[in-house]
C-alpha cells in the first residue's frame, strides 16, 4: 500500500497544511500502542511501543524541524519513560479535556492552529480532531474517527501507524520519504 493511499484531502490542500506544521501531536493507547496492556506479577502496567514510531519522532525533528507531543489521559511511567527516551519536546499526562489542552497549548506554547497536526484513534481524541488542521489516525481507529480525519495510516496502531503519518509529513513539506 502507497502511503499516499489514505490520504482523504486533495494532494495539494495536504502540501499546503503541511507546509505550516511544527508540532505533531498523538495519542498513546490506540496510536503508539496497539491498545493493549501488560501486567507484572507486581501489577506493574507495560505497553509495547514500536521502534518504527520512534524512528518518525527523530526524522520529523531532523529532517524537518518538527516538533513531537504526547498527549494522553493516562499517567503512566512506561510512557513517560519512553517520552524520555525519545526526547519528546512536549509531553502531556493526564490529560481528560484534549480540546481544552489544545488551546492551552496554542496559549501558552507559541504554537498557530495552522502549526499543529494530530494522530488519534478513539472518542476521546474528537475535541482535538476538530480543532488541529491536519489529523491521522491508524488503520484501526475507530470507525468514526476515521470518517472525522484528513489520512488514515496504511499501519495499525503499535505497527508504526504514527511512522506513517510522519513520513507523510516529510514527504508533504517537500524533503525525503
Amino acid at each position: 500500500m502507497d502511503i499516499l493511499d489514505g490520504l482523504k484531502i486533495d494532494f495539494e490542500e495536504a502540501k499546503r497544511r503541511a507546509a505550516k506544521i511544527k508540532l505533531l501531536i498523538t495519542d498513546v493507547d490506540g496510536v503508539l500502542t496497539d491498545t493493549g496492556v501488560f501486567y507484572s506479577e507486581n501489577g506493574e502496567l507495560m505497553k509495547r511501543f514500536s521502534i518504527r514510531d520512534g524512528m518518525g519522532v527523530e526524522r520529523l525533528r531532523n529532517v524537518c524541524g518538527v516538533e513531537t507531543g504526547i498527549m494522553t489521559g493516562e499517567n503512566s511511567s512506561a510512557v513517560l519513560k519512553r517520552a524520555e527516551k525519545l526526547q519528546i519536546a512536549h509531553y502531556f499526562p493526564g490529560v481528560k479535556d484534549k480540546k481544552a489542552k489544545f488551546f492551552e497549548i496554542i496559549n501558552g506554547f507559541g504554537f498557530s492552529r495552522e502549526e499543529i497536526a494530530f494522530i488519534g484513534d478513539d472518542y476521546n481524541d474528537i475535541g482535538i480532531i476538530e480543532e488541529a488542521v491536519f489529523t491521522a489516525a491508524p488503520a484501526d481507529g475507530m470507525p468514526y474517527i476515521r470518517s472525522l480525519v484528513d489520512y488514515i495510516t496504511p499501519t495499525k496502531a503499535g505497527y508504526g501507524a504514527f511512522r506513517d503519518f510522519a513520513e507523510l509529513l516529510i514527504l508533504l513539506k517537500g524533503n525525503e520519504a
